[in-house]
């Protein structure tokens, strides 16, 4: 790290929470609300597009599989190229600059998806906004990551979290009350689609108030841009707590001029990554498993179409509230500890859900899965941003994140098939068995980062 960066990186370290950080990860959350909106409507909007007529289940969809699986893989592969294709480009132009571009790139192909009369037509645009979604959600881990000091890290992702999983009730709700329905000749199911893409419109002009990543200015030699953002946080908090602030820890520099994604595969890098792609694909077949096939679980398990969007609604009001409940526990317990806990939880809450069958049984289990895939992705998404260097940051990030896209692209139609061939215990016997892989591998192998430095922690 050159002698400026390192300078910055103390002077943000040293802060004490201050409500201008938490507007910005207020902010930066808010933008991905509607990322969030549009990956989740991946389980909830299936049911109404087979009512449509546009989806078709089984042999009679796309190649020949169900058409709700080839919408899940279509969505996660556009992640997938997101997040290792394009991801990188935070760390060559910046966290801002990318940040806003993805928005942009995602309204724009959801709309066009919103417009399309077949299955083919709907999956295409669905790949291409996947493309500006995957981009958007690494830069967001990174910006944050670089944002908060070392002492809140675990409640601003937290936080973040609990934000942007407002949006899963709310797709839950539109589809169980909009999808069905026609207004204004109309399809329910492309307001669906359109209501996403008209709120991050507004959510764009909201987040212009958020700064560059001072730790990224200094990197790429801009101390001047990253002194003034800093000096301007730092007397404002000094004016409110009406007391001067300590004064920055001496931290021992080492040139790092601009990084390349190759540093990941060598020392003393390449356990961390070898170990974050495990846990990406493996972690993916749990979480993504469950939300975006909780409809056609609950219909598995005996509940009709109207029913199973009532109870995905219930199970879905749950997401934003998990995260707000664990933040109590995000700075107490070391971060690869939450990861192997949630894990565990939701590979075997999943194996009691594919046995029950009542109502309430049902929406209490599902509830009781999101608060563990809730602790499980803020947990994951904060623990890989702080094991990599900020010159590298979005570019690994992107890089081993990417893993959890492709997996659950391939493991929907796995997914799909067990369900058919051996009903929820099947699907979610192979879910629990990924949650293992997790457990142990993370268990095992993962550093400790609780507590640290971004700059500490990748020495």
């Amino acid at each position: 790290m050159t002698a400026g960066a390192d300078q910055i990186a103390a002077r943000l370290e040293r802060l004490p929470p201050s409500r201008e950080v938490w507007r910005w990860v207020m902010l930066l959350s808010a933008g991905g609300c509607f990322e969030f909106y549009d990956l989740m409507m991946t389980a909830y909007i299936s049911p109404t597009l087979v009512r449509a007529g546009v989806f078709h289940v089984g042999s009679a969809g796309l190649f020949g599989v169900s058409d709700q699986a080839s919408f899940a893989a279509a969505t996660f592969a556009g992640l997938f190229i997101g997040t290792i294709g394009v991801s990188r480009l935070a760390d060559r132009f910046g966290r801002r600059a990318i940040f806003t571009a993805s928005l942009l790139w995602y309204t724009a192909a959801a709309v066009a998806m919103a417009a399309q009369q077949n299955a083919l037509g709907v999956d295409l645009w669905r790949l291409i906004a996947g493309i500006g979604i995957g981009v958007e959600l690494v830069t967001i881990d990174a910006y944050i990551a670089e944002l908060v000091p070392a002492g809140v890290r675990g409640k601003a992702f937290a936080l973040n979290q609990s934000v942007q999983f407002l949006a899963v009730p709310i797709v839950a709700l539109a589809a169980w009350r909009l999808g069905p329905a026609t207004i204004a000749g109309v399809a329910g199911w492309r307001w669906v689609v359109l209501l996403g893409a008209a709120a991050a419109v507004g959510v764009w002009f909201i987040r212009r108030g958020v700064p560059e990543s001072p730790r990224w200015l200094a990197e790429h030699g801009r101390w001047g841009e990253a002194d003034a953002i800093v000096s301007r946080l730092e007397a404002r908090i000094a004016a409110r707590t009406g007391r001067p602030l300590p004064a920055p820890a001496a931290r021992a520099g080492a040139a790092d001029g601009h990084g390349r994604l190759g540093e990941i595969f060598a020392p003393p890098l390449i356990g961390r990554t070898v170990l974050l792609v495990v846990l990406n694909v493996f972690q993916a077949v749990g979480f993504y498993g469950f939300t975006n096939w909780a409809p056609a679980f609950l219909a598995a398990r005996g509940a009709g179409f109207a029913q199973s969007l009532q109870y995905s609604f219930i199970i879905a009001v749950a997401y934003p509230v998990g995260p707000l409940l664990w933040s109590a526990i995000a700075e107490r317990v070391e971060r690869k500890w939450l990861v192997v806990a949630a894990a565990a939880g939701t590979g075997a809450l999943g194996l009691v859900f594919a046995l029950a069958r009542a109502p309430a049984a049902l929406i209490a289990l599902g509830i009781a899965i999101n608060f563990s895939n809730n602790l499980l992705s803020f947990s994951y998404h904060a623990y890989q941003a702080e094991l990599y260097p900020t010159r590298i940051r979005a570019s690994a990030v992107g890089f081993v994140y990417s893993w959890s896209r492709l997996s659950t692209a391939l493991s929907s139609y796995a997914i799909a098939w067990l369900l058919g061939l051996a009903g929820a215990l099947g699907a979610f016997g192979f879910i629990a068995a990924a949650m293992l892989v997790v457990v142990v591998s993370v268990g095992l192998f993962g550093p400790p980062t609780r507590g640290r430095a971004l700059e500490e922690i990748a020495r």
